[in-house]
């Protein structure tokens, strides 16, 4: 699609708007024969901001306007922000026929603006704009204020003197087709992982120094991948001890592995999560169907899953997560709608449900190039189902994140029964304090607090293994100036 913006406009928010319309497209720079063509027009005049747009797709167009006043609730970024919104939302729905239930916010997190909205505007104004000015649903509106309240409080406990610890395992048995996550599956690669385990168990003594010398305290661990699982009885030894070592018998507040793949779970390292003060894992079975598992790459079965679970429950952990994910190519409703039931007969502390995201990197891409245009309304249905579901079962949302090109423009929302909040993954989206990561493809986000203004870097670490195995880069110094009102200069 080719843009034309003409004003004040921000082209990544009109690209983002046009996503959810348009899904898979893309916006180069130069297009000679575009299959759709964009009109976008600023106008700032003295009490508020005008926009113009005209969208052409296929040789149909439609154009809407939009007016918004300023107020002394808005920064005039936002004002002009929501005209183009509303205007550029009108012309695509128009043209499509389609209203995303989102509205106009296209961000990763919503409870973000709802908890802004509630803070000025109360509980009822901030669900009266969300739905009005921002054109969400009243579905989604009053999720994204329910999360909101129950993410604050948790961000509420803690403060930029506490940090997390996310450890990287990229390694999994198989490569699920939709995965774009930085792990992998091949014999080659495995052979890497004893190397990658010295390299990780080295680096988590470093973090851990840096973590002391900034006199913060780790409140929360977790363990993601790929699947840490992948890694045998004893080489999950030599990691968690040194975790605990540098702990000092100070164990945090919440201590996840996500497990992931049943077929990776056994009673003898579930033992060995234990001995080391683990209390909440994940057991991920994505769907209850066997055929839909053999389609996306899973090499497990319905009853490995369920055997998995009956092991971890015998295990004793104190919370335990489930992640399912509605839209999967080859599901649909009812079989999604078993799936959930199944779960919840279960009981599990928390229930994860995503919506299928279509990754750049993702097999499922090259396999199908029809992905985008399947249909996938079901998926719509299967979220609504479960949220009604798991809130009927006395699960509540807690924390929430979408990403660009998921299924009807839907999100993911984390559920749990009251008093089993995952504070790791509240901390992590709602920017709550720093989280050190070690391992490849991790990130360090540092969070500090000055003035009453919070202030947020990130350093990113090499995405590959081998490229983790190679690299020599020591950020401590850099992390600690920062974290004491420095600029971030990353390590040579």
């Amino acid at each position: 699609m080719r843009l034309t913006l003409d004003g004040k406009v921000n082209k990544l928010y009109v690209q983002s708007l046009c996503m959810m319309f348009f899904r898979g497209e893309k916006f180069p720079e130069i297009e000679e024969s575009p299959r759709g063509e964009g009109f976008v027009s600023v106008i700032d005049r003295e009490d508020g901001v005008f926009c113009a747009c005209r969208i052409t797709y296929d040789g149909r167009t439609e154009e809407a306007e939009a007016f918004e006043t300023f107020s002394t609730n808005e920064s005039r970024e936002r004002t002009s922000k929501t005209a183009v919104g509303r205007a550029v939302f009108g012309a695509c729905s128009e043209l499509t026929g389609y209203v995303p239930v989102w509205g106009l916010l296209t961000g990763i997190r919503p409870s973000t603006v709802a908890m802004e909205l509630i803070d000025k505007l109360g509980e009822e104004g901030a669900f009266d704009a969300l739905t009005a000015k921002y054109l969400l649903n009243g579905e989604k509106a009053r999720l994204a204020i329910d999360v909101a309240k129950n993410e604050a409080s948790v961000l509420t406990q803690y403060d930029d003197k506490t940090c997390s610890v996310y450890i990287s395992i990229p390694f999994c048995p198989t490569r699920c087709s939709y995965c774009s996550f930085i792990s992998y599956a091949t014999k080659k690669l495995f052979q890497q992982i004893p190397d990658y385990v010295t390299r990780l168990i080295e680096d988590i003594k470093a973090t851990f120094d840096t973590i002391k010398k900034a006199g913060q305290r780790v409140i929360s661990v977790y363990f993601g991948g790929g699947t840490p699982t992948t890694l045998s009885c004893e080489q999950l030894e030599l990691v968690l001890s040194t975790v605990c070592e540098q702990l000092n018998g100070n164990l945090p507040d919440e201590f996840t592995v996500e497990c992931g793949r049943p077929d990776t779970i056994t009673r003898e390292k579930l033992s060995v999560l234990k001995k080391y003060g683990v209390d909440r894992v994940s057991v991920n079975p994505q769907t209850l169907n066997d055929s839909v598992l053999e389609r996306i790459g899973r090499k497990h079965t319905v009853n490995d899953f369920y055997d998995a679970y009956e092991l971890v429950e015998e295990c004793g952990f104190k919370s335990v997560n489930t992640d399912l994910i509605a839209g999967l190519d080859g599901d649909d409703f009812e079989s999604f709608k078993t799936t959930v039931d199944k779960i919840i007969a279960l009981s599990p502390d928390n229930v994860t449900v995503h919506t299928f995201s279509v990754k750049k990197s993702a097999s499922i891409l090259s396999d199908d190039s029809n992905i985008y245009t399947k249909e996938a309304g079901f998926a719509e249905k299967s979220v609504e189902y479960a949220y009604n579901a798991l809130v009927s079962n006395g699960y509540l949302p807690y924390y929430m994140y979408r990403q660009k090109n998921t299924v009807c423009d839907l999100e993911n929302v984390g559920y749990a029964k009251a008093g089993s909040f995952g504070v790791y993954n509240v901390l992590m989206m709602g920017d709550g304090h720093t989280v050190f990561g070690v391992g490849a493809g991790a990130t360090t986000k540092l969070v500090r607090n000055f003035g009453g203004k919070k202030e947020i870097s990130r350093i990113f670490y090499p995405k590959y293994p081998y490229e983790y195995l190679q690299n020599n880069k020591d950020n401590s110094a850099a992390i600690l100036e920062f974290l004491n009102g420095g600029e971030l200069n990353e390590g040579n």
